[in-house]
């Protein structure tokens, strides 16, 4: 079945869904938990960089650059990935880039375990190679999901989701087209980012990696299609 048409309940879309929950953690333990640093979404950090270039207290230049330059080369490794599997199924693809990312958040789960007590920011180098793990995963991730190119689930941003809601909505005399989709993406990052931030604020950065990384990792095994929605490119 061709990314546009996947309908909400398709395995991709459930799937898709869950790792935007891993979303919600990954950026509550980067930017509550690593210096005010996105590994995940980097239209925020972007701005991050703007702040820490010209000083302002609690952004970190070193960490914000960090995390662009490692998301750019998961994002590379992605297109690599994608255009190795062009020819091929759907499941194969993604659970190899899954497999991937679940590899290096869980790199990442033993270094915030065995580098300190309580903050893995208090080690200036466990918080970078931290924050080089996450945005390298993060890279992956995102340049599969475009390559897949579902609508509206993109996993990471939700800016366009709730743009089209507003625009699309009956109020600005639309039909509200993927009405449930968007709300889901919404609601799902909520679910991730809130129980992120409680671990976070409460010094448990390394139980909610070890969360993300498990979330991930359950949906890289347990992801099944049909032969039949397979049909086609992997990202058509």
């Amino acid at each position: 079945m061709p990314a546009a048409r996947i309908h909400d309940r398709h395995p991709l879309a459930l799937a898709l869904f869950a790792l935007t929950a891993a979303s919600g953690l990954i950026d509550a333990i980067s930017y509550l938990g690593l210096g005010h640093v996105f590994t995940a979404n980097m239209t925020g950090n972007v701005v991050v960089v703007g702040f820490a270039l010209v000083g302002t207290d609690g952004f970190s230049i070193t960490g914000s650059l960090t995390s662009l330059a490692a998301f750019l080369m998961g994002s590379v490794l992605a297109g690599r990935l994608a255009t190795r599997h062009s020819a091929g199924r759907r499941v194969p693809w993604l659970r190899t880039a899954l497999l991937a990312e679940t590899a290096l958040q869980a790199v990442a789960t033993t270094v915030a375990f065995t580098c300190g007590p309580d903050e893995p920011g208090a080690d200036a180098v466990a918080e970078t190679t931290l924050i080089a793990l996450l945005a390298l995963a993060m890279g992956l991730r995102n340049g599969t999901v475009r390559k897949l190119g579902v609508p509206d689930l993109t996993t990471t941003v939700l800016t366009l989701t709730l743009t089209g809601l507003a625009a699309d909505s009956s109020l600005a005399g639309g039909d509200n087209p993927r009405l449930s989709r968007r709300l889901s993406a919404v609601l799902a990052m909520l679910a991730g980012a809130a129980p992120g931030a409680a671990l976070v604020i409460h010094g448990h950065l390394d139980w909610a990696l070890l969360a993300s990384t498990t979330l991930v990792g359950v949906v890289a095994l347990g992801y099944r299609e049909s032969d039949r929605s397979e049909e086609g490119h992997p990202g058509s």
